[in-house]
């Protein structure tokens, strides 16, 4: 059979041809590619390709032969009558251009790749892989490699997809349309891996919005520059950490010592700009810094891709893009894995609390609040200019749980910390009255975030066991630590803010007032286990000139590094997990500044050499010793032995683990003076070795100690058997442990 035409005469009416040429057609399935012509035999084809001289049809089966269209508008509208041919056909378009003659497939020629019912979960509110159907992925359809583009946006009017491939001309793949989802979707055969594309939008009153970054985008450009890119993959990356992930359980009975890392700070490349380090170079440099500082855990404050430097990463664009400034997503893989293969844990900060109001961004994503909420007394953050998630809508709920569990999934982290808890929790955050909705029970309290963050718990710790879900929630809201089903939020862990607050606020006086003080480090200790607690020095308390750690201290240099080494010993010591922002390790002076790398030249002075080594030897200890973390949770691990010292502000107490021989003495002495044959009471006799002592030479300190250990007497005291004859060094803290197989205790 032969190809031919039927003398032309357009079929297309003048509106018709303008909505397309405008970018305004509701249905561009419906008019471009091959149809039956309508009211006649035969077929029609049409074609909107602007930068085109000639189309023409070309029949795959070779039988026909070619049939060029006819140009219906001078920017690029073609059509052609197909009069003996009553069946669509393959074909594909030979394009004549300025630079000569291509074959191109017509997207419009495939049927559509997803179904509605594929969308059913997404819906509901319950999708836990939205990733894998959202956003662009290789596809071969018809043996045609493209990329099938997928997106949520059901008020608009028109969804085009617009990139390098198609000279960012929204008129070109014009998206078909899904109204029983709101689902847009379009195969775009021979799209380049890394091509930038975003997405431009009609809304229903028929505006055109600023384009859109892909919502479920793997990748995207370097900021300032704002596109997604495609990403083709090829070979699955292959993971080496399959015996870390086995092995991987809870660990609210294990040590967790938590090093909180900004990527774009730790350490800087000066010679060479000013650069960041990659995520290649991290794992070469930061990894074994860690792991001979002895912690357990990195904790990467976000690296999901951010448009502004100074948000540190906390307001995102890209959920599912970890940001290109350190490198491309298996670069990520690679430190991740490279972690766990050396046995160190990672986790990410996750901030599903709000987005930015960036042009680029889910604000106002298809017109409509469609993310957030149209009420800005429920949508918006007034505090940080943000957007509210709707967490009661089921695609919202659906793109934040599978965002999730992506992280967890695609690159093998082992938990989130969520951001901003609290903020989610309460109606009237940070409102003035007035300034905010109650719930349909009349109450501040957010339902529909609650639900979320429920439900985001249980999904999380059904699919991934031993992952930590660890709440930033600075209110005393109940049982954020606790199991859904005990009426809890659901998360493993929440950060102690009050405990961080208090024991600031303590250890930056003057040793001479801190006896009127005394319950601010006591306090800590009434509510230890309503929560499964992690101990917090974060990044937040050495910015907006709240100082660094060192220069919250007081007194002269000596006796802020003296007070500095006590206070971290005192929180090693404490119950809880431990969480230090980096710096703290060695006493950065200077606040943290996210453009500049860490002052690492500090290390070649003896003090600060000496506060490194105090921190390393304190993971080592908690590591070692099971008293000092096995029952972190648990009241039956802590036993005071002397709170009340105000007058001397010393504190005493005893941390045990499971083994009841396992017990470990803690005395904290906050003020300057030496405390000579001073006796505290310890629950068994026999030897006490000293394991630490923060006024060590080694550390910096005054040398003040025990020369080891001391034997224990069998003179009752604070309550024990048994007490020591202890010298107490100067702003220090000293631990000390019962040898094992100690026998009787001397008489006193």
């Amino acid at each position: 059979m032969t190809l031919s035409s039927v003398p032309y005469r357009p079929l297309l009416d003048s509106r018709q041809i303008e909505a397309l040429m405008q970018g305004r057609h509701p249905d561009s399935f419906a008019v471009l590619g091959l149809h039956r012509q309508p009211g006649g035999s035969g077929l029609v084809a049409r074609a909107l390709l602007p930068w085109a001289r000639s189309v023409t049809l070309v029949a795959r089966d070779g039988d026909s032969p070619p049939l060029m269209l006819q140009r219906l508008h001078p920017e690029g509208l073609f059509e052609a009558v197909v009069e003996h041919r009553q069946q669509p056909f393959d074909y594909y378009w030979q394009v004549e251009t300025g630079h000569g003659t291509v074959a191109l497939e017509d997207p419009y020629r495939f049927a559509s790749a997803i179904r509605d019912e594929d969308f059913y979960y997404f819906s509901e509110g319950t999708e836990e892989f939205a990733w894998r159907k959202l956003g662009a992925h290789p596809r071969r359809l018809q043996d045609i490699d493209g990329v099938l583009f997928t997106v949520w946006a059901p008020a608009a009017l028109r969804v085009s997809v617009v990139g390098d491939f198609n000279g960012w001309d929204g008129r070109q793949h014009a998206m078909r349309r899904h109204p029983a989802s709101g689902i847009w979707e379009l195969f775009v055969p021979a799209v380049a891996d890394l091509a930038h594309y975003k997405y431009e939008i009609v809304d229903a009153s028929g505006h055109l919005l600023p384009q859109k970054a892909d919502p479920y985008g793997g990748s995207m450009q370097h900021p300032p520059e704002t596109a997604s890119r495609v990403q083709l993959g090829g070979r699955p990356y292959r993971w080496g950490d399959a015996d870390w992930m086995a092995r991987r359980d809870a660990q609210h009975r294990r040590p967790v010592s938590i090093y909180e890392v900004h990527p774009a700070s730790w350490r800087r490349r000066e010679q060479d700009n000013n650069r960041y380090l990659s995520y290649l170079e991290l794992a070469d440099e930061l990894i074994p810094y860690a792991l001979d500082q002895g912690f357990t855990h990195l904790q990467l404050m976000p690296i999901n891709e951010y448009p502004f430097d100074g948000s540190w990463g906390y307001q995102p664009v890209g959920l599912y893009a970890p940001t290109i400034r350190f490198g491309t997503p298996d670069e990520f893989r690679h430190f991740v894995d490279r972690c766990h293969q050396q046995q160190l844990g990672v986790l990410l900060d996750w901030v599903p609390g709000h987005f930015p109001s960036d042009p680029h961004g889910l604000g106002r994503f298809d017109g409509s609040a469609l993310y957030e909420h149209d009420d800005p007394r429920l949508g918006f953050h007034p505090d940080w200019n943000t957007f509210i998630y709707n967490y009661g809508r089921g695609e919202v709920a659906s793109f934040l749980l599978s965002n999730a569990n992506y992280w967890l999934e695609e690159f093998h982290l082992d938990g989130l910390r969520v951001d901003a808890v609290a903020s989610m929790l309460y109606l009237d955050y940070s409102r003035e009255p007035g300034g905010w909705l109650p719930n349909v029970r009349g109450g501040r309290e957010n339902l529909e975030a609650i639900a979320f963050l429920q439900r985001v718990n249980e999904r999380v710790h059904a699919r991934h066991p031993g992952v930590m879900m660890v709440a930033e929630e600075s209110t005393a809201w109940p049982g954020v630590s606790r199991p859904v089903h005990a009426g809890g939020l659901g998360f493993g862990f929440k950060w102690n803010m009050g405990w961080m607050n208090d024991s600031l606020r303590y250890i930056a006086r003057d040793p001479i007032h801190r006896g009127y003080h005394h319950d601010e480090l006591t306090f800590g200790l009434v509510y230890a286990w309503q929560e499964n607690f992690i101990l917090c020095l974060s990044h937040d308390e050495v910015v907006h000139g709240k100082r660094s750690l060192l220069n919250k201290m007081p007194g002269d240099e000596w006796q802020q590094f003296a007070n500095l080494r006590a206070y971290l010993g005192f929180m090693w010591g404490h119950p809880g997990k431990k969480l230090l922002f980096m710096g703290g390790e060695f006493g950065q002076r200077r606040e943290w500044n996210h453009d500049r790398g860490l002052d690492w030249q500090l290390l070649q002075q003896p003090l600060h050499r000496g506060l490194q080594s105090l921190v390393r030897d304190l993971n080592r200890l908690y590591r070692s010793l099971p008293a000092l973390h096995e029952l972190d949770c648990d009241p039956a691990g802590f036993q005071w032995l002397q709170a009340d010292r105000r007058d001397i502000s010393v504190f005493a107490w005893l941390r045990r683990g499971e083994n009841p021989r396992d017990q470990v003495l803690v005395l904290v002495n906050l003020t300057p003076g030496v405390h000579h044959d001073y006796r505290v009471g310890v629950p068994a006799p026999g030897r006490y070795r000293e394991c630490l002592n923060t006024d060590a030479l080694d550390y910096g300190g005054s040398g003040q100690g025990n020369l080891g250990g001391v034997e224990a007497v069998s003179r009752p005291w604070d309550g024990q058997p048994c007490s020591l004859l202890l010298t107490v060094p100067p702003l220090a803290t000293v631990v000390l442990s019962l040898d094992a197989g100690a026998g009787s205790a001397a008489s006193t």
